[in-house]
């Protein structure tokens, strides 16, 4: 069995636990090393036993709290050649106890495999992750992308449980305060998925076996968590399935504080 808690989710900062025992990882340290430490500590998990962290890309709100974490807790990083090129020119990998491209066929950690997939964001090489089980239950976590190719959609069919963007709703971004040209970058090929996109790839992923859902890095400012939730439902109600009898559904808070999904 393995633990899979959304940490921290949002424009805010990014970081996911999962793990069991002393096999724990972390998806990105996108919030201070001390918040990092505390959230660990709430949900019942030795911040020493976290010895691998994977990074998806290099922005602020997925990298913050790493070179300071590597310090204080000796940690492996794993990224792509892009990612780990970027992040090269700042200080964030300074402490890490070794930096690893992860190779195409993953990476075993404990009973989990670790494998990466790219996905379309706005920095050099961005990648969302899988993990398999010992146990054959599998995971995904899928944010931080402008659309859903082929390459994602393959990776992440399967899964069991997945974490997924369901970052804005269209009509309060355009009708909003941003820029129009941030507009732009945000509804872009390479922006972030809007909640009408989480929808449709959530239907697919229901037909292929998916029974927790996660909608995640959800905009504080162009969305709310009761209509994140209401998009999906409803799409999922169109093809028939059911809450709490073909799947669940939550909605990850900036800070998490319910309890973590066991696969």
């Amino acid at each position: 069995m393995a633990k899979f808690c959304p940490l921290f989710s949002g424009s805010s900062g990014n970081s996911t636990y999962i793990g069991s025992g002393s096999d724990g990882i972390l998806i990105d340290a996108g919030v201070s090393a001390r918040a990092l430490e505390q959230s660990l500590w709430r949900i019942g998990v030795n911040t020493e036993n976290v010895k691998n962290i994977f990074i998806t890309h290099e922005h602020s709100d997925h990298v913050k709290g790493l070179r300071v974490f590597t310090k204080k807790f000796p940690c492996k990083v794993f990224m792509t050649e892009g990612t780990y090129s970027a992040l090269s020119e700042t200080d964030a990998l300074q402490n890490a106890k070794e930096c690893i491209i992860i190779p195409e066929n993953g990476v075993e950690i404990g009973n989990m495999c670790i494998k990466s997939f790219h996905t379309s964001h706005d920095t050099k090489e961005p990648c969302g992750y899988t993990i398999e089980l010992a146990n054959g239950r599998k995971m995904a976590v899928v944010t931080d992308l402008g659309v859903v190719t082929t390459e994602v959609l393959g990776a992440a069919l399967g899964s069991d449980l997945v974490l997924i963007e369901s970052n804005h709703d269209v009509n309060m971004l355009q009708c909003g305060n941003y820029p129009y040209m941030l507009q732009r970058r945000i509804l872009g090929a390479k922006g972030h998925l809007s909640n009408d996109a989480c929808a449709e790839m959530c239907i697919k992923l229901v037909r292929k076996g998916a029974t927790r859902l996660i909608l995640g890095h959800l905009s504080r400012d162009n969305n709310i968590p009761a209509l994140a939730y209401q998009t999906t439902e409803s799409a999922l109600s169109g093809i028939g399935a059911k809450e709490g009898t073909d799947y669940l559904i939550r909605v990850a808070k900036p800070e998490w504080d319910e309890k973590a999904m066991i696969l």
